[in-house]
């Protein structure tokens, strides 16, 4: 299942939805009601909640799951015809259009990124020995068709980085590799803006990836059934139509199950939690002469499986 969050007007509230592949789009909370009140559907008193977000859907668990993968059969009926909406009157938003918490994200955590890294500053390659780790702010959060921030009073050097990212369905502490995957509800793509300059001159990397806007995300969620091997998914990132970056996820220095059980380890993963799992090379800093985004660039990312997340870059 694709599982989007989308608004029916500019200015209209986020609703959970699902992405058809008829060409359609299912508004689930509406299927909800509509499939209670005829009586096809009997679910508790408490479901109908799950169904006014996708967070909502994610953290209630299997049982939520369950219903939306009724509904997603179901979403031909008639039974289900005043609960279909066409694309064309609706605005994609971030599938979690406001993380809980900060976006977990890894950093260097492929080998060519590391490298081309240390050649940019001119220092010998040291790949990392354990899993580098920081986070964005729920604030940095936009979705699909959403303008990336360029404010030149604030950074000069901003820049793109695509990545494959995880979204927790099962809430977990200390959960083993063997079990990782058994924590995963699905998977989205994340562009990692980072303001290169806030970066170096703040010696870490909060301030520099965590400007608002910097974390377009989208378009969707697809559901981990659908991609059984997500360590083998092509990912790419175009500006302006040229090609910087492709790779495969199978070239990760740290997969998947060793990520969530090493951030896990003291610290609780909730359902909801988005961990973007690190980009390959091709950044923009580290080209020659850099390769830096400014306003007007369209930025595509696309992962094998996924979809495809578009942004512009806008003056501000």
């Amino acid at each position: 299942m694709r599982i989007i969050t989308f608004s029916l007007t500019p200015d209209g509230g986020p609703r959970p939805g699902l992405w058809l592949d008829d060409g359609g789009v299912l508004d689930v909370q509406r299927a909800f009601h509509l499939a209670v009140a005829s009586g096809t559907l009997q679910a508790p008193p408490d479901m109908a909640e799950a169904f006014t977000s996708v967070h909502g859907i994610i953290a209630h668990g299997y049982t939520a799951q369950r219903v939306l993968f009724w509904m997603a059969t179901a979403a031909r009926s008639i039974a289900m015809a005043a609960a279909r909406v066409a694309r064309e009157d609706i605005r994609l938003l971030a599938p979690i259009p406001r993380p809980a918490k900060n976006v977990f994200c890894v950093g260097r955590n492929y080998v060519d990124h590391v490298k081309e890294g240390y050649a940019a500053q001119g220092l010998a390659v040291k790949l990392p020995e354990h899993i580098q780790l920081f986070s964005k702010p729920p604030t940095t959060v936009i979705g699909p068709g959403a303008g990336i921030p360029y404010d030149a009073k604030v950074t000069q050097k901003l820049d793109y980085e695509v990545e494959l990212a995880v979204v927790i369905g099962k809430t977990g502490i200390n959960i083993a590799e063997a079990d990782a995957y058994e924590h995963i509800f699905g998977y989205t793509i994340i562009n990692d803006i980072s303001a290169r300059d806030l970066q170096r001159r703040h010696d870490q990397w909060f301030k520099g990836k965590g400007l608002d806007g910097s974390c377009p995300m989208g378009p969707w969620i697809v559901t981990a059934d659908q991609i059984p091997d997500p360590q083998d998914l092509a990912l790419t990132l175009s500006v302006n139509g040229e090609l910087r970056q492709q790779a495969r996820t199978s070239q990760m220095i740290f997969d998947l199950r060793r990520i969530i059980a090493e951030l896990s380890r003291g610290m609780t993963l909730e359902a909801g939690d988005v961990i973007a799992t690190g980009t390959p090379s091709g950044v923009g800093y580290a080209m020659d002469p850099p390769g830096l985004l400014s306003p007007g660039d369209i930025v595509e990312c696309e992962i094998e499986h996924i979809g495809t997340l578009v942004n512009p870059v806008i003056a501000v």
